[in-house]
């Protein structure tokens, strides 16, 4: 019998077990044990997260910008995955598929490098939970003018650029310091692959505003 697809797509052709489960003490209130998952193989949770984000309609609801994504042919067999996940630097740190391709929506060898969880808070995109302007921007009532900001990722302490007449303008200073600020990453010891350090130092520097982001 042929084992079911994982999220309708994945196939899990790993030849040992990938999750083992077990029970906690505590109880239920209809007196049944709470059974949790007590060991994952971490390759096999990484695949099945990736094909979570791309294919789970639930987790769509929640993340409406992985609907467009997808995970590359090869990769929707689990061995393949897991092949090309041992020789990268990938304890403690996470998958992206963006950074070394601007844009990305496809999972793949090719696109996909492991970042440390530092570098993925510092490329995440804060237009994901932005409304109205563009990223850096802010509309300052008092003083009738955008203001523009930037979080230092070293500091961890957003840095007031100036204020602005028009939105572009405090959008191009909040991508001025960006990118400033990821070069400093990139040189620091927090990256350690030399195919990120690259990325980071030309991300911004090319980054280019969204049409649709434009009101």
């Amino acid at each position: 019998m042929n084992k079911k697809l994982v999220y309708g797509v994945g196939i899990n052709d790993a030849g040992y077990v990938v999750r083992v489960m077990g029970y906690i003490e505590e109880r239920l209130a209809n007196g049944n044990k709470k059974q949790v998952s007590v060991w994952f193989c971490p390759y096999y949770a990484r695949w099945g997260n990736m094909l979570k984000r791309c294919y789970s309609k639930k987790h769509h609801n929640k993340r409406p910008t992985y609907q467009d994504c997808s995970v590359s042919e090869e990769w929707l067999l689990f061995s393949n995955f897991r092949e090309w996940m041992v020789t990268q630097e990938w304890e403690g740190n996470e998958l992206d598929k963006d950074l070394l391709l601007l844009g990305n929506k496809v999972y793949s060898p090719e696109t996909c490098v492991f970042v440390n969880s530092r570098v993925n808070s510092f490329i995440l995109d804060s237009g994901v939970t932005r409304v109205r302007y563009l990223i850096g921007c802010y509309w300052n009532k008092s003083k009738r003018k955008f203001k523009s900001q930037c979080r230092n990722i070293f500091t961890k302490k957003s840095a007031h650029l100036g204020y602005f007449n028009t939105e572009i303008e405090a959008h191009l200073a909040w991508k001025k310091r960006k990118h400033e600020l990821a070069c400093e990453l990139a040189d620091s010891e927090y990256v350690t692959d030399e195919r990120v350090a690259i990325a980071l130092r030309t991300k911004y520097k090319n980054y280019t505003i969204l049409e649709d982001h434009i009101k």
